[in-house]
């Protein structure tokens, strides 16, 4: 995927426990109303997921993963073209999701959750976002993993993770890198710390990087004293986000569309101000 600039995902889940907003959007009126939202405040694309994936969540059984997510996307395919991203681990969900007009799988398992997601990959030609997390399954803990050096470790995860989609075929063109972060990497707030630190060296791997750092928990004690509650995390989000920007993040991942465009513009400013 060839991106000459700074692309904004906004997230929406349609699920009733996600660590940040489960449970807002009930109704598909809600979610349309919030698509709509995104939209006028500059999203790119649409990050759209059925399945909670943060510590104390549960799984979901197909058939309510496919309810959640298959009409949601017929229903802005029927009024808007953004691209649209499902964010699912689930080879049957993403074949149902593309053709219901999605455009990326957005695979938190980097493919390890079902090994019939490359076959949707290969038959559809679509994009495919490898995410790192410490755990091999879809959902992540709050353990406490030490790393000798975090990034070595994310940086030998994806050389392997892309070089089983080259070897099926897989074009380079359509891989995307998510380092994870927050309790993705562990429950230690300074290891996500370190990777927006060091970004330089996964984008040097030649993919697209997709940083999410919103409300994720390792913002949480930025200020000291009492952790901050979820809904507090923006302006951290916002820092967080143009600081991976600045290191190399082709594409970010929010929860408030408005403040991750205000992020992006800023960000933007600010570089082309160093041309003049």
């Amino acid at each position: 995927m060839k991106l000459t600039r700074p692309i904004l995902i906004g997230i929406l889940n349609v699920t009733p426990d996600s660590f940040s907003d489960g449970g807002e959007l009930q109704t598909p009126e809600a979610i349309l109303t919030r698509v709509r939202e995104m939209i006028s405040q500059g999203a790119d694309w649409i990050d759209i997921g059925g399945e909670s994936s943060g510590p104390r969540s549960v799984a979901v059984p197909l058939e309510i993963e496919l309810q959640r997510v298959i009409p949601v996307i017929e229903a802005i395919r029927n009024e808007s073209a953004i691209c649209i991203s499902v964010d699912t681990y689930k080879s049957e969900v993403a074949r149902q999701a593309i053709r219901a007009g999605a455009n990326i799988i957005n695979d938190i398992t980097a493919l390890r959750g079902d090994p019939e997601m490359i076959s949707v990959i290969k038959e559809f030609q679509v994009p495919v976002i490898l995410m790192y997390s410490k755990d091999p399954t879809a959902r992540t803990t709050t353990t406490l993993k030490d790393y000798e050096d975090v990034i070595l470790t994310i940086k030998s995860f994806f050389e392997e993770r892309i070089q089983l989609l080259l070897n099926e075929g897989v074009s380079h063109e359509n891989i995307l890198l998510d380092p994870g972060m927050g309790y993705f990497i562990s429950g230690i707030a300074r290891y996500s710390f370190q990777i927006l630190r060091r970004l330089s060296e996964l984008t040097a791997l030649g993919y697209p990087l997709v940083v999410g750092t919103s409300r994720k928990s390792f913002l949480a004690g930025v200020s000291g004293g009492n952790p901050l509650p979820i809904q507090e995390r923006e302006i951290p989000t916002v820092v967080s986000s143009v600081l991976a920007l600045r290191e190399g993040a082709s594409l970010i991942r929010v929860h408030h569309v408005g403040y991750g465009r205000l992020a992006i513009d800023t960000f933007n400013a600010f570089m082309d101000a160093s041309s003049l």
